[in-house]
């Protein structure tokens, strides 16, 4: 009961800062002090202080857009464990719903981008389809190939059983399984090298063109969910690369928020250091993804 009051706590409190510390250790890149680390939560609730503004070409599509995104999200993260600690909701099969998820909110996000009418919101939308379909192989191979390791269909039970004697025989496998994931993290939060979040350039915007007409709480909510979205996915790519337990309940919770917190300042180390990608060789490095895990999964077959 205690690890799922905390893993819910830590799913709510904790997401925005990791933005928090990908734009500080891009500052300190650049050579400025930069926003402070819980910039991401003052301006969160300063959108939920604003009013909304409604097209009057949009339909309850657009305002189901951010809500559906969020709780999808939000279910998702009930789903992967945190560190070494189950998660609160496990089941044969969940790993199928968990990827699912992603899809049903990016669905609704492109839906809600396209009831607007914009040809830009529109181009953002093309992009998004395009990059998460060359995207999800990725991560249907890396459930497989822990799938076969663990023998388990359930989230719990493939990344619980990750640990370091596993890392000793099938160490291989799963660097290439991590390899994979890490771009696909990338790519899935609209992060350098495929999308720059803080661009307002429309003719290279991908995520930030399809929310373009969102204001006020709605845009509160698909900040948050974005948040979130990196600290879920960053979740499953932590487990499996570092599979840490000391046995210890609270400790275990405070090397996972170590490991998260790392892991965002890695993303911004690699956000300082590369450029954008030109569209044209985003989906090269996606289906180089997709080899990578779909040689872990022939490594695990036997």
């Amino acid at each position: 009961m205690m690890n799922s009051i905390i893993h819910i706590f830590l799913a709510l409190v904790l997401p925005p800062l990791l933005l928090g510390v990908i734009g500080k250790t891009k500052a300190c890149f650049a050579g400025r002090v930069g926003a402070p680390f819980l910039q991401p939560y003052y301006d969160i609730l300063r959108l939920l202080h604003k009013g909304t503004v409604f097209s009057t070409t949009t339909t309850w599509i657009f305002r189901a857009g951010p809500i559906v995104t969020l709780a999808t999200t939000a279910v998702a993260a009930m789903l992967i464990p945190f560190g070494s600690h189950p998660s609160p909701i496990s089941f044969n099969g969940d790993m199928i719903l968990y990827a699912y998820l992603f899809a049903l909110g990016r669905f609704f996000t492109m839906a809600a981008a396209l009831d607007t009418g914009s040809s830009f919101e529109g181009m953002g939308s093309a992009r998004e389809a395009t990059f998460s379909c060359l995207a999800e192989p990725t991560l249907f191979f890396s459930l497989i190939t822990l799938s076969k390791l663990s023998g388990s269909y359930s989230l719990s039970g493939m990344l619980g059983s990750i640990t370091a004697s596993v890392w000793m025989n099938s160490g291989a496998a799963l660097l290439l399984l991590t390899g994979g994931m890490f771009i696909v993290l990338l790519s899935e939060n609209c992060r350098i090298p495929f999308d720059d979040p803080n661009t307002h350039l429309e003719l290279t915007m991908i995520h930030e063109v399809m929310v373009l007409d969102h204001s006020g709480p709605a845009f509160a909510i698909i900040q948050y969910a974005a948040a979130l979205k990196l600290y879920v996915l960053g979740a499953f790519f932590i487990r499996v690369l570092l599979p840490i337990a000391s046995g210890s309940q609270f400790i275990d919770w405070g090397l996972f928020v170590v490991s998260m917190l790392l892991l965002a300042l890695i993303i911004g180390v690699v956000e300082s250091c590369m450029a954008r990608l030109r569209l044209v060789r985003v989906p090269q490095l996606l289906v180089a993804a997709a080899i990578l895990s779909a040689f872990s999964t022939l490594l695990v077959i036997r």
